[in-house]
């Protein structure tokens, strides 16, 4: 995930496609059912939506810490 978003790939399906293939191309076996795919597809995209937020904010906090003391 990190590596897409580092080339900024934005979560959506096209990218969650992007995911899986390269899961798949690495031995990981992904069913064949269109219903399991969607759902493996959908937990995926959100995943990779809150590893976006998070990274962005961590990115946002580094570059500007709070004014705390």
């Amino acid at each position: 995930m990190a590596e897409l978003h580092s080339v900024g790939k934005e979560p959506n399906r096209k990218t969650v496609d992007e995911i899986i293939a390269g899961l798949e191309a690495m031995g990981n076996y992904i069913p064949p059912s269109e219903a399991t795919r969607r759902e493996y597809r959908n937990v995926l995209l959100e995943e990779y939506k809150e590893f976006v937020e998070t990274h962005d904010k961590e990115k946002r906090d580094a570059t500007h810490p709070s004014e705390e003391t």
